[in-house]
């Protein structure tokens, strides 16, 4: 494993990665009251960051208010989050990784508890208890959760602008990568799939038409996105249910994204509906690098890579990286046990001696 693929550096515009095992955005749920990271974040985040990952990126952060899944999720709409995030950056970069961010619209699957209260993500908060109303391109509810409002004009020029200001206050907070989170069922999966998508003007209908809203969304945050740094998106390639998303069309849309300044796809597959099934197959979503690939545009994949052998099965003949996210969470040093290297050479020195 030393000398594997994963290990070595990769460059995306002017930043250089110093590995491609990086750690994959997992949403912490304990942002205080102004959605500001914590110490949680700063310790969760720095250990991450010791274990010997090239890049950690931040757990999904919402662009605005009314765009976060919980109350308790992370923003980047404020002066006093931004100051908050500069701790986490500074923290990241200290300890040898790349601070990266991921921000995100949540459409319909937003205003829920936190997993580990009550049904947890099933579970809606209504306003009467601090929630807010969801919008979505179709008045379509995932699960129990409220029914959205349909977006209008004026909320998709809302929209853009809270992701403009979120990916200019992502550079002021110093992260050196931003991801949009297009998949996991948010804003950007729901116009693309035609299971969320019921709309007959111009956001809807053809995959044309159903791809419009999210391009402009990865353009609106481009736009104040310095020109030297990456911007990533989390693409869906499949809805993983009949009627959804497929393939090939999440292949045309990889190619317009390329178009429009994207400069890596991180694959993810499912979770827009209750019923589409959750992958078990180690790699699954790096299986589909290949036929992504051909849209030419690198591409990244998480889910289910569990152990040292799925790194070199996955780099460089599936993908060009790789975000691992539950393994990490359960051993933040995952990275560096699985590096067959003298603990000497790769651990930090300040653990020498327990080798």
């Amino acid at each position: 494993m030393a000398t594997s693929a994963a290990w070595t550096p990769l460059r995306l515009r002017e930043l250089s990665v110093p590995n491609r095992v990086w750690l994959s955005p997992m949403c912490q749920y304990s942002a205080d009251d102004s959605g500001v990271p914590t110490d949680w974040h700063l310790i969760h985040y720095g250990a991450r960051a010791i274990g010997g990952v090239g890049m950690v990126m931040v757990e999904c952060t919402g662009v605005a208010p009314d765009m976060r899944t919980t109350a308790q999720d992370l923003g980047l709409w404020s002066e006093e989050q931004v100051a908050g995030h500069q701790r986490l950056t500074s923290t990241i970069r200290s300890l040898g990784s790349v601070p990266a961010v991921q921000i995100g619209a949540a459409g319909r699957k937003s205003s829920h508890g936190v997993p580990w209260d009550n049904s947890g993500t099933r579970s809606p908060v209504g306003r009467e208890n601090g929630g807010w109303q969801p919008l979505a391109p179709s008045p379509i509810a995932f699960a129990s959760l409220a029914v959205p409002t349909e977006m209008t004009t004026l909320d998709g020029t809302r929209v853009l602008e809270d992701i403009s200001r979120a990916a200019r206050n992502a550079h002021r907070a110093g992260y050196e990568a931003l991801e949009l989170h297009g998949a996991s069922g948010y804003l950007f999966h729901e116009f693309l799939s035609p299971l969320s998508n019921l709309r007959t003007d111009g956001w809807g209908g053809s995959l044309e038409g159903r791809m419009r809203f999210p391009l402009e969304m990865v353009t609106a945050a481009r736009t104040l996105w310095p020109d030297d740094k990456p911007l990533i998106v989390r693409l869906p390639v499949s809805d993983l249910i009949e009627g959804g998303l497929t393939v090939e069309e999440a292949t045309a849309v990889a190619a317009r994204l390329g178009m429009v300044g994207v400069d890596m796809i991180d694959l993810a597959s499912g979770v827009l509906t209750p019923e589409a099934p959750r992958p078990a197959e180690p790699l699954h979503n790096a299986r589909y690098g290949p036929q992504l690939r051909t849209a030419g545009v690198p591409v990244a994949a998480s889910g289910v890579i569990r152990e040292a052998d799925h790194l070199d099965e996955a780099i460089p003949d599936l993908v060009d990286t790789v975000l691992i996210g539950r393994p990490m969470l359960r051993d933040p040093y995952w990275a560096l046990r699985i590096r067959d290297t003298d603990p000497r050479e790769s651990w930090p020195k300040q653990y020498h001696r327990a080798f």
